[in-house]
């Protein structure tokens, strides 16, 4: 007893801990460890800012949502203010004037032409993005998100300027062709949106990517529309010797290039969320990226990605299967934006609704308001409550029966008929931009951070091949339809509107087993 009791006299009371605390401390430090953040590394900085701050990070979104909109390839004209700007504006504000820039070149021997060519023009982006995009997804994985996207809005400056400058037909298709090439920041600003916020967050996140190109669908074809041709709407303004007047479609490409130089300037203050260690190489994730990774992705598919070798990636059904079907509806997308640009300033004799590159402008840029208000009020709502990827399915049947109604609208004039087109291209462009954003979720969480660059590169090079597909298949598609008015099964702008449809019927179909597992999908976002 004596023995015992100075055992006990000579150890502090609290020297053993109890044994139930050892015990449930263990597994929790084992599937919680500590994060090791490395001084000087801003992918370390960043996430140790994103641990302590658990609110939406409204600044670097606001960043993002800027320099996109100055990225567009629809928009074109006007400060889209500030990020897909570089790279959406140049795109959406293109489609309002494309059809009279044609026609200007005097390339189409006949009117039923002009929509062959412009097809071509539309297409030339897409082709050039097509060859350069998993090189761009390699080096933003190298480099930095940030230096990609620094030469992208560079690369927008100077070749959107020398389209507006072009009067012949081969240095129309050069420039888009160039700028298409150059501009590789939709991989990599996909990646960067779901990497500077939290997980919570990453939804608004790729959703203010969309709705980017939704103020670009404001911004773009108003501009477009609007400043096209401006020695002739503004004859006290402009004059036709000036250069404005000799070139008559540069004023919207000046005005999305001074838009694209004030992103530029904006991306300085964009946090590069890649992570740079001691060695300097850039790459990424380290042991406990791996562990974060492992919260998202299955066991077997965390090994599987944990090769950043492209023939890893590309045995990753998850991702393979989603950029497949992202590259289906984007095809649909663009088809339908070219044929309806087209359609829209037509003839009444070729079943076209005659409107003017003004009224088109109008039409886009009210329905980019309408999508603008849906991503900020509505969408917000239907992601909590039913998650981001399963309004995918009724977006795509709501779209597929919509685009039934709009050829019996050339049988409307006046009021009936700008109410209508209104209402269908408002319901329409949200419809798209629900499915967009449910694709690039289901894309960016197949895979690791580290290999978000690639992998989003592998998405651009597929995705800008069936869109440079789908601007010249739409013009061929629209130019026979024109010839073709009548004497078929069915008029022909009822079959260049069904075979549209029909692409979003043959995405709605891929988006069911065998060819993707949505459930599997639900579990890793």
């Amino acid at each position: 007893m004596e023995s015992h009791s100075g055992e006990v006299q000579g150890l502090p009371p609290t020297a053993p801990p109890p044994p139930p605390q050892n015990t449930g401390d263990e597994p929790l430090t084992t599937e919680e460890p500590k994060k090791q953040y490395h001084k000087g590394c801003p992918g370390c900085q960043l996430e140790e800012a994103n641990q302590t701050r658990t609110g939406i990070p409204y600044l670097n979104f606001f960043y993002i949502w800027i320099i996109c909109l100055t990225s567009s390839k629809y928009l074109s004209p006007v400060l889209c203010f500030f990020w897909f700007l570089a790279n959406t504006l140049p795109i959406q504000s293109l489609f309002p004037y494309l059809y009279f820039m044609i026609r200007d070149m005097k390339i189409a021997k006949q009117e039923e032409d002009i929509g062959f060519y412009a097809g071509f023009v539309g297409a030339s982006y897409f082709i050039g993005r097509t060859f350069s995009s998993v090189p761009w997804g390699i080096f933003a994985d190298k480099y930095g998100r940030k230096p990609c996207i620094v030469i992208s809005i560079l690369s927008v400056i100077v070749f959107n300027t020398l389209f507006g400058l072009s009067t012949r037909y081969w240095m129309a298709i050069v420039t888009r062709g160039l700028l298409g090439m150059l501009c590789g920041i939709l991989g990599p600003i996909k990646a960067y949106a779901t990497e500077v916020c939290r997980k919570e967050h990453q939804a608004l996140g790729m959703s203010l990517v969309t709705t980017s190109r939704a103020i670009a669908f404001v911004v773009g074809p108003a501009i477009g529309g609007f400043l096209a041709q401006p020695a002739e709407k503004y004859q006290h303004i402009f004059s036709k010797e000036s250069i404005f007047g000799r070139f008559p479609y540069f004023l919207p490409c000046f005005i999305i290039s001074i838009l694209a130089t004030g992103s530029c300037i904006a991306s300085i203050w964009l946090p590069e969320t890649l992570h740079f260690h001691n060695d300097g190489k850039g790459g990424g994730a380290d042991e406990e990226e791996a562990q974060m990774c492992d919260l998202n992705l299955e066991v077997g598919e965390a090994k599987q990605s944990s090769d950043t070798s492209m023939k890893n990636l590309l045995k990753n059904w998850e991702l393979m299967s989603a950029v497949i079907i992202y590259c289906i509806f984007s095809l649909h997308d663009v088809a339908y934006i070219e044929s309806f640009s087209l359609w829209a300033v037509s003839k009444r004799k070729f079943r076209g609704l005659s409107l003017t590159s003004q009224d088109v402008g109008i039409v886009l840029g009210i329905s980019g308001i309408g999508v603008l208000l849906y991503q900020f009020v509505v969408y917000p709502v239907i992601a909590k409550y039913f998650g981001p990827i399963r309004p995918l399915r009724p977006a795509a049947i709501l779209s597929i029966l919509l685009l039934t109604v709009y050829p019996f609208m050339a049988n409307l004039q006046g009021p009936e008929l700008k109410v209508l087109i209104n209402i269908a291209s408002i319901l329409k462009n949200v419809f798209s931009a629900t499915i967009t954003t449910a694709c690039n979720i289901l894309q960016n969480t197949a895979v690791t951070q580290k290999q978000r660059g690639v992998a989003n590169g592998i998405s651009v090079t597929l995705m800008s091949l069936f869109k440079g597909v789908a601007p010249a298949g739409a013009g061929i598609l629209f130019s026979w339809t024109q010839k073709h008015v009548t004497g078929l099964f069915l008029p022909g702008n009822q079959i260049l509107f069904l075979v549209i449809s029909m692409v979003a019927v043959i995405g709605l179909i891929l988006t069911f087993k065998p060819f993707f597992s949505m459930s599997n999908a639900l579990k890793r976002s």
